[in-house]
Formats: C-alpha cells, sequence, structure tokens
C-alpha cells in the first residue's frame, strides 16, 4: 500500500474511532485515539500481522477493540495511557520557553524594510522598562509593576512542597501494591485469586505517576536555582546603576542604556520563570484525576485485607538489604560490569528500563523492583541494566537476549510499558516529545578509570627512502660510464696445482694472564719533639742560684 494511502486509511480509523466514542458520550482526541490503535496492533493477541495489507473486517475489527478499551473507565492502564499523552501534549520544559520576541525569529523579523526603526524601538522598549525597574527600586515610580522575585520565592516553595506530598502518597501506594505483587509472584495460586484486581495495571499507573512527578519537581528545582541567581544579579546591576548615577543631574547614555538594558532583559527571564511555574503547577493538578481508578478497584478496606501479614518494604530498604552483595567481575570473562568506584560519570549512565530490574520484570510477568547500581552495573551492547539482586544480575548475565526478549513482549500486551520503561527504540512509532530531550543520553560512555600507559614508535610508516636516488646530474653520469666500461670488461680466475690441495688450519694459544709487580714500599717516620726544661732559675733562699737542666723528650721507638 503506497504511503500516502496508508496514511489516509489511518485517518480514517482515528475520526470513525473518535466517532464512536463521542456517541457512548466519551471524548477521545486525536493523539489519543493514534496511540491506542498502535497499542492494539502491537499486541500480537490481537491478531494484526504488520506485513499485509489490512482488510475491511480488519479495520472493523481495530476500531471495535480500540473503542472498547478507550471506554474501559475502571481500567488503570488506560488511565496510564490517558495520563502520558496528555503529559506528552502539555509537558514544557525549560528550553522551550522563549519571551514575547523569540530569539530565532528576530533576524527574520529586522530583514523588512523598517528594520532600523524596528530595532531602535525594541530597544526603546527595553530601556524605559530598565527605567521603570530603577524608579521602582529607589521609590520614585514603576507603579504597576509586580514584585515578580517575591513571587516567585513565596510560589516555588509552595509548589514544592504540594508536589512532595503528591510524590509520598504515590510512592507509599505504590510500595504497598509491590508488596502484594511480590508475594503473588512467590505463591502462583495466589495468582488467579487477585487476576480481576488488575494489581499490575495499577502499579504501572502510580509508577508512571511517581515519574512524572519527579520530573515536574526537577524542574522546579532548576527553577528555583535560576531564580535565585537571578536575584542577586537584579542587586547587583541596580546597585551598579545607583553608583553610576549617584546624585548627577546628567549621565551619559553609554553608561546607563546597557545597565537599563540588562535590567530588562533579567525582569523578562522573571516574567519567564512565573510561566513556568505556573505550567508545572497546573500540569501537576491535571494528571491527578488519572488516579481515580485506584479509588474504585482498590479501596482501603480492600487494600488492608490484602496487605495482612506483609511487609511493606520502600525502594531504599529493598536496596540496602542486597548492598554487600556486590558481583564479582572475576566470574565472567565476557561480560563487563562497571561500579562506582571504576566509573567517572557512574550517575550519568542512562539505565534501561528506568532503573528496575529487567531479571524480575522478565520473569514474575511484570513485577516493577528497584535495581540497585551499587552491586553491578551491566554493559551489553552499549546498553545498561541493573538489578536488585546478585543472584538476578548472574542469571541475566548467562542469556540477556532471552530476557530482553520476554520483556518486549510484555510490553506488546501493555502498551503503557513502552514510555514507563522507555522502551523507545524497540517502538520507534511511539517515541514521546517529552522523551525526546534524553535523546543525546543514549550516547553517554561510561568513563572508566584505571592505570594504563601507551607507547608510540619513532617511525608508525615504514620508511619510503629511495637509497639509490641521485638528484646531481653529473653523479649520474658517473655511473652510467661506470656501467658501460663494465660491459667492456672480462674476469678471468687461475687455479695452480698448490692452491687446490689447501686446507683450513686452526691453531691454540694460550693467552697472556693479568699479573701485577710491586717494586717500593711506602713508609714514613716521625721525630720526636724535644721537650727539655730548666728549674730554678727564679732562684731560692740562698744567694747562688742553682739551675737544674730536665730532658724530658721521648725516645724515638715511643713515638
Amino acid at each position: 500500500m503506497p504511503p500516502t494511502q496508508a496514511e489516509s486509511v489511518i485517518k480514517n480509523i482515528i475520526r470513525e474511532i473518535g466517532q464512536e466514542c463521542a456517541a457512548h458520550g466519551e471524548t477521545v482526541s486525536e493523539t489519543l485515539a493514534a496511540f491506542m490503535v498502535k497499542a492494539v496492533v502491537l499486541d500480537p493477541s490481537n491478531g494484526f500481522n504488520m506485513d499485509r495489507t489490512l482488510m475491511k473486517s480488519d479495520v472493523q475489527k481495530l476500531v471495535k477493540l480500540c473503542v472498547s478499551r478507550l471506554l474501559d473507565s475502571k481500567n488503570p492502564s488506560l488511565d496510564t495511557i490517558k495520563m502520558q499523552v496528555y503529559f506528552d501534549m502539555n509537558y514544557t520544559s525549560r528550553a522551550a520557553l522563549q519571551s514575547i520576541f523569540p530569539q530565532a525569529e528576530l533576524g527574520t523579523f529586522l530583514t523588512l524594510s523598517k528594520k532600523d526603526k524596528e530595532r531602535q524601538l525594541k530597544e526603546l522598549t527595553m530601556v524605559v522598562t530598565g527605567i521603570r525597574l530603577f524608579n521602582r527600586d529607589c521609590g520614585k515610580g514603576g507603579e504597576g509593576i509586580d514584585d515578580l522575585p517575591a513571587i516567585l520565592q513565596e510560589a516555588i516553595p509552595a509548589t514544592t512542597q504540594h508536589i512532595d506530598s503528591q510524590l509520598q502518597i504515590a510512592q507509599d501506594q505504590a510500595y504497598r501494591y509491590t508488596a502484594i505483587l511480590e508475594t503473588v509472584a512467590e505463591n502462583p495460586l495466589l495468582s488467579m485469586e487477585l487476576q480481576p484486581y488488575m494489581l499490575k495495571e495499577a502499579l504501572y499507573n502510580m509508577r508512571q505517576y511517581e515519574t512524572f512527578l519527579q520530573i515536574i519537581l526537577s524542574d522546579i528545582i532548576t527553577c528555583a536555582q535560576e531564580v535565585e541567581m537571578m536575584i542577586k544579579q537584579l542587586g547587583a546591576q541596580l546597585e551598579q546603576l545607583k553608583m553610576t548615577v549617584k546624585s548627577k543631574t546628567a549621565v551619559p547614555t553609554s553608561q546607563v542604556f546597557p545597565i537599563f538594558i540588562a535590567l530588562s532583559n533579567l525582569w523578562t527571564s522573571f516574567q519567564d520563570e512565573t510561566v513556568l511555574i505556573s505550567v508545572l503547577s497546573n500540569l501537576t493538578t491535571h494528571l491527578e484525576p488519572f488516579l481515580g481508578a485506584h479509588e474504585l478497584l482498590f479501596p482501603e478496606k480492600v487494600m488492608q485485607n490484602l496487605l495482612d501479614g506483609l511487609t511493606v518494604k520502600t525502594d531504599v530498604c529493598r536496596m540496602k538489604e542486597h548492598m554487600e552483595d556486590r558481583v564479582r567481575p572475576v566470574d565472567f570473562r565476557k561480560q563487563e560490569w562497571l561500579f562506582p568506584e571504576t566509573t567517572a560519570n557512574f550517575d550519568k549512565l542512562l539505565i534501561q528500563y528506568r532503573g528496575f530490574c529487567a531479571y524480575t520484570f522478565a520473569t514474575t510477568d511484570g513485577l516493577l523492583l528497584p535495581g540497585n547500581p551499587a552491586i553491578g552495573i551491566l554493559k551489553y551492547k552499549e546498553k545498561y541494566y541493573t538489578f536488585n539482586t546478585r543472584d538476578a544480575a548472574y542469571l541475566f548475565a548467562e542469556s540477556p537476549e532471552n530476557y530482553i526478549d520476554l520483556i518486549k513482549e510484555k510490553a506488546k500486551k501493555n502498551a503503557e510499558l513502552i514510555q514507563l520503561l522507555e522502551l523507545h527504540q524497540q517502538f520507534e512509532t511511539l517515541i514521546p516529545y517529552s522523551q525526546m530531550k534524553d535523546v543525546d543520553k543514549h550516547h553517554i560512555k561510561p568513563i572508566t578509570k584505571c592505570e594504563s600507559s601507551t607507547q608510540t614508535d619513532t617511525h608508525i610508516l615504514p620508511p619510503t627512502i629511495v637509497r639509490s636516488y641521485e638528484w646531481n646530474e653529473w653523479e649520474l653520469r658517473r655511473k652510467a660510464i661506470k656501467l658501460a666500461n663494465l660491459r667492456r670488461k672480462v674476469t678471468h680466475s687461475v687455479q695452480t696445482d698448490l692452491s687446490h690441495m689447501r686446507r683450513e688450519n686452526c691453531s691454540q694459544v694460550y693467552p697472556p694472564k693479568d699479573a701485577s709487580t710491586q717494586s717500593m714500599r711506602e713508609s714514613s717516620t716521625r721525630v720526636p719533639r724535644p721537650q727539655i726544661y730548666i728549674a730554678g732559675l727564679r732562684g731560692g733562699q740562698g744567694k747562688i742560684t742553682y739551675g737544674v737542666k730536665v730532658n724530658l723528650t721521648r725516645a724515638v721507638d715511643e713515638t
């Protein structure tokens, strides 16, 4: 079927689904109907063959199945899909926000015939805005300008607190569902009794809600950091302007106009942050109606009966239980494992299945348990997988492709898992806009840390020097004459009667040895120092002086 004809058929199917749902009192957007068509076709239990053209009976069957699923108001799976479609259509990231006059359109706008006037008008507007902001800060004007920094400082904590409370409620509910499903996985007899409750679909719905709240909360935290930085910049700009103006009656425009323009740009950024907070707050509020099936299917009394005798564990508690049971890389020859101490960008790696344990999900028919990166991350075909226990990691590493195929087949039956587990590469036609900004994360490579050394050869390539090359013409002529003379030469050889009888001889000699002699010996002598004293020179009691000579010089042999 040609692409244009196939597109026309799909549009007709979506239009017919919308009309059928409207006849039953349910308004369905084209985006939701298109997503449901793809989800129904992907489900292998519905029997649609992607390789052949849809017949009229196939189209009727497809419309009937889609309408049936869209009208099932008590199905958590439908609520999850509606939540994903709504979030995708209404989520606005920080990068998508622009001012009233987008920078991308400025070039086109300025190419008009009155571009110079338009530019001057824009600059004048920014200067006037900066002047009004300065007068407002000085208390001499600026009436009607809202205090955006104060409004944001009050709105951001309130919004954050509300999202934190909703996130805590969603996580507590998800922990309860997980505890029940974990018991069911260990006791298959309970599976038949709890099948009508659609516990797994309810868990997927709550985990998706939790994921969206975390995305919104991350944006608000970033917004709070930006606002704090802009408040400091605003104060610095106003202080600089005050120092420039002071009490002067006239100030050169070249000094103050750039500061006024900077103030205007800062105030525009405050307006953008205010719009972003409003959008995120409204988005949070509008996500709550997609949780209505929980109260209908699982009232508090029913939950208490299901949780009787069970221990509800948080994700943090589950990780702490197996924190010490780490993978031993020596047990694997072909598989590569990453750890926090050996990988520099460990926290930035994009974990498959949004960080849930791949082995548990594949072997328990869809149970979501958080993986623990601390025990080791498996790198397989440039993708990264985490597991809740070491045993699960070892079993998955034995045959990764088998478990990956099981997860893909499970996602075909529950289309909400495609976005929840980020299976966009397997199902490229269902990539939502809200996930497009994460495409670059797939290219993040682990930076492993290890001691290494390299050595480069002095000459990598083989030498290409021609030794016989001569650039001197006279040298070439000399060689040519030499070769010409050799052609006229004849070699003669002569052998005598005695020469042919000669043989090789060898002789043996004794090598001289090293010897040494001594002809004289060095010696030395020391002459004693004379020590002679005369006693009695000072005289005595008598008139006659007697002198006595005393020789204290030591003998030669005593020295």
